[in-house]
Parts: structure tokens; C-alpha cells; sequence
């Protein structure tokens, strides 16, 4: 049984402009992702340059006190203790970061990096307490 108006020419124009479409299709999309992927791009570049301007650079000198961080601190171990241990001295900095600590404690001295040291800063003593008592409200 033949259709009218030459079905087979009909079914195959059809079939190309379908693939056609598709090829369209498939190109936009290509073209969303390659500007997706550079507008991600230039963002982590932003993002690196902003972060990077805002580390501060540590200066440490020999004889100066400092702490170091717990690296062996567990998680949840604690939420009130103290992820510092210290005070440390500083007896020798090298070139490549790390720097030489003694202990106050122990006198034990070891290499760390200086990512892992902070300044000490002595807290203020309180020499002078006011008490005040409390007296009941008079009605």
C-alpha cells in the first residue's frame, strides 16, 4: 500500500530535521558549559587572589615567645580545650619555614612549621578585685 505524496521523501526530511535540531541542540548546550566552566574558572581565580591578599605573613625572632597548636587534637574531644600548647621559645628560624622550639615545661626543643605557631600574648593579671555584697531588696 502506497501513501500519498511520496511518504518516503516525507519520513526522511523529517529525520534530517530532526537530527538537525538535535545537532543544534547538542552545540548550545556545549557552548553553556564551556561558559559555564570559564565564568567558574575566572571565579576561583578571584576567589585565590582575594584569600591570598588577606593571609597575614607571621614574622617571628628568636627569643620570642609563642604557641603551637594541638595537631593531635581529636575531634569532639572537648569543645573548652585548648587547641594551643605552650608557651614555646624560639631558638633557631631557617630559611625554608620551620623554626626551632623549646619548651618552657620540658626544655625538649623540636623543628615545627611556623603555620603551626601563634604569638604569645600574656594575659592581663587583675592585682585588684572589688567585692561587693548584695543586699536583699527593702519593700
Amino acid at each position: 500500500m502506497k501513501f500519498p505524496d511520496e511518504p518516503d521523501s516525507l519520513c526522511t526530511l523529517s529525520i534530517i530535521e530532526l537530527i538537525v535540531q538535535e545537532v543544534f541542540e547538542l552545540d548550545f548546550k556545549n557552548k553553556l558549559e564551556e561558559d559555564f566552566l570559564d565564568n567558574l574558572e575566572i571565579e576561583d581565580k578571584e576567589t585565590k587572589v582575594f584569600h591570598v591578599a588577606r593571609i597575614s605573613k607571621k614574622n617571628f625572632t628568636v627569643g620570642q615567645k609563642v604557641l603551637l597548636q594541638h595537631s593531635k587534637l581529636k575531634f569532639f574531644s572537648g569543645k573548652l580545650r585548648s587547641r594551643w600548647l605552650g608557651p614555646h621559645v624560639i631558638t633557631k628560624i631557617f630559611a625554608n619555614g620551620a623554626v626551632e622550639i623549646q619548651s618552657l615545661k620540658t626544655n625538649n626543643t623540636f623543628k615545627v612549621n611556623d603555620h603551626q605557631l601563634k604569638e604569645y600574648r600574656k594575659g592581663f593579671q587583675t592585682k585588684h578585685i572589688e567585692i561587693m555584697d548584695l543586699e536583699d531588696p527593702i519593700l
